[in-house]
């Protein structure tokens, strides 16, 4: 066996054209695609979309399909279980839970992916089991083989020889593929005793050159069908066609020694011409991916700064939500990036979404709180309308209804099921109490009417006693008694009050038997009436009776200047006639003083 081995690859060393040193063993098509190549993005599915894909894989028989996206789905759904139990723990803590007690219950999704991760694992350990015993096996035939076939070689040469060796070239062909450890010393041993067979065995010459010549033929064939692949548009089709011919490549027996390097540059030709296409591809693909990394980090950075936002109104988080949902679709309109990059620059655009419509929903919370309270306050508001809807103190409570309106104003929106509900059961109270009083007013409107004919009545009666002068002071006051008595008048009318004080004071005035004082404290009495009846009354009455205090502080000052001039006359010589003028300007003052103060005691009386 050791000479075996030494002697075959003597001869791969001394012809570089050799199958067995220079085809490869195995040309893997996909294997450089796959170092740039998107897998399926599982970052941004659920929890059930993963569980299906497992279900998928479990029914499908792709392992090395299974075999690559297996990790990446454990991974994820670990990191979706991870941040359940996080917010679990957390709801319990908040509902004044103790972390010691929490347990975490899993759900249906998480015992469905279990048992089918559990079923996928299995499944595919089994398979690759047997894929191994399968290798071992072929193995073990293809070393079987060898032993026949050194037997062969060792052995006394028949007219059967070389049909028995061409059946043991069948079956080695038709033998599946070994583990890789042991292929590279099969095939020496194998070509090292097949160019044995063909040297020992110069009886069969002619066969062996025709054997030979088939081979060169065939050899021939898969360089032309290597060559065409150049057209072929799909470059991992191209390789894997590429993969099958130096397959049947190397199973092609021998050819001629001249032939030999020449087909083999031929055919590596063509295959080199496939690689250097898949090899252009793979660049073009590495520009497209970094291109696109490029612009999904450009992506991540805005998203990320949304991801911050915060704010108290309803508009501007609705405006960030258009804002990042465009963004989402930029996202989607990009391409793919490299394996490498794609996990990392997923979780980095996820996570800063994710990030944004948490803080939505705590703010969404925060509003439907404030919302709930606002609806306590407001239902506060309905009970006192409520209570104050049958009040007939209009104006009072229509002060008070005012207010509630402001209150009601000032209170934020309820919550949008309650919000017109609440509203109408507000308002409705309000309208009631304002109808209610609206047609109190329309009452009193119609009262103020009479009243103004009334008072316009009086009006005439004194234009008669002025007329005819033919009237008594206590007629007029019994009029201005009358007058004040009745009621309120229309607001337009107002003007009929000062038409009575005018009216009055000329009917005074025309009373001739009737002394000035007895004329002027009858004047005083009907603007102390005039005061009390005044909507401003209290400021009014404060106004006059500040008024009379002034003057009778400056009354008494010029008194008391005028009584100190007429001691300073009194003591001069030949001043008589000038004390005389002062003597009267004091009786003139003391008479004025004595008015006024009895007009501040009328006042004060009046206001008791």
């Amino acid at each position: 066996m050791e000479m075996e081995v030494k002697e075959g690859l003597d001869v791969v060393s001394k012809a570089p054209a050799n199958m067995a040193a220079s085809s490869p063993a195995t040309i893997d098509a996909d294997k450089p695609m796959e170092e740039v190549a998107q897998e399926p993005d599982f970052s941004t599915l659920s929890k059930k979309e993963l569980v299906d894909i497992l279900k998928e894989l479990v029914r499908g028989a792709d392992f090395k399909k299974a075999d690559n996206s297996l990790r990446e789905i454990r991974n994820q759904f670990d990191e979706i279980q991870d941040k359940e139990k996080s917010d679990a723990l957390k709801r319990f803590i908040e509902l004044g839970g103790s972390p010691d007690d929490f347990e975490y219950r899993h759900d249906a999704l998480d015992i469905s992916f279990e048992a089918n991760f559990k079923i996928l694992r299995n499944k595919r350990t089994e398979h690759f089991r047997s894929l191994e015993e399968l290798k071992n096996d072929n193995h073990r035939k293809k070393n079987t083989l060898l032993d026949e076939l050194r037997s062969l070689v060792d052995g006394e040469d028949t007219k059967h020889s070389f049909e028995k060796f061409k059946g043991i070239q069948r079956q080695w062909k038709e033998i599946g593929t070994v583990p890789l450890a042991h292929l590279r010393q099969l095939w020496a041993n194998y070509h090292a005793l097949v160019d044995r067979f063909y040297d020992n065995r110069n009886i069969y010459f002619e066969l062996k050159e025709l054997d030979r010549k088939k081979n060169l033929e065939a050899k021939l064939e898969l360089c032309q069908r290597a060559e065409s692949l150049a057209t072929v548009d799909k470059i991992n089709v191209a390789i894997r066609e590429l993969n099958e011919l130096h397959e049947d490549y190397r199973h092609v027996g021998p050819v001629e020694r001249e032939e030999k390097e020449i087909v083999w540059e031929r055919f590596k030709k063509a295959s080199d011409a496939v690689y250097e296409r898949r090899d252009e591809a793979v660049s073009q693909l590495q520009a497209e991916l970094a291109k696109n990394l490029a612009l999904k980090d450009q992506i991540v950075a805005s998203v990320t700064e949304l991801s911050n936002f915060q704010s108290d109104r309803i508009k501007e988080w609705n405006q960030k939500t258009a804002d990042i949902l465009a963004i989402q679709k930029d996202w989607g309109s990009v391409g793919t990036v490299a394996r490498s990059k794609s996990k990392e620059i997923n979780k980095r655009f996820w996570s800063a979404f994710k990030l944004f419509f948490a803080n939505k929903g705590h703010f969404f919370e925060k509003l439907d709180q404030s919302r709930l309270e606002n609806l306590a306050k407001k239902k506060e508001l309905v009970v006192l309308a409520e209570a104050l809807k049958i009040n007939q103190d209009w104006e009072k409570t229509s002060n008070e209804l005012k207010a509630l309106q402001i209150k009601w104003r000032e209170i934020g929106p309820a919550p949008d099921k309650h919000r017109e509900k609440i509203y109408k059961e507000f308002k409705g109270a309000c309208d009631f109490f304002f109808e209610q009083r609206r047609l109190k007013i329309e009452e009193a409107d119609q009262e103020q009417s009479d009243n103004l004919a009334k008072k316009k009545a009086i009006c005439v009666e004194l234009e008669v006693i002025i007329n005819e002068k033919d009237g008594s002071l206590e007629k007029l006051k019994e009029l201005q008694r009358s007058f004040h008595a009745i009621g309120f008048v229309p607001r337009d009318a107002v003007d009929v009050k000062s038409r009575f004080s005018s009216l009055f004071q000329k009917a005074l005035a025309s009373l001739e038997q009737v002394s000035q004082e007895e004329k002027d404290q009858a004047m005083l009495e009907i603007q102390l009436e005039n005061l009390k009846t005044d909507p401003d009354a209290v400021f009014k009455i404060q106004q006059k009776e500040q008024g009379l205090r002034k003057r009778i502080q400056k009354e008494e000052n010029d008194l008391a200047i005028l009584k100190n001039n007429l001691e300073f006359f009194g003591r001069s010589k030949n001043a008589s006639k000038v004390k005389a003028e002062f003597g009267e300007k004091v009786s003139a003052a003391e008479t004025m003083l004595s008015q006024l103060k009895q007009q501040l005691k009328q006042l004060r009386a009046a206001t008791r």
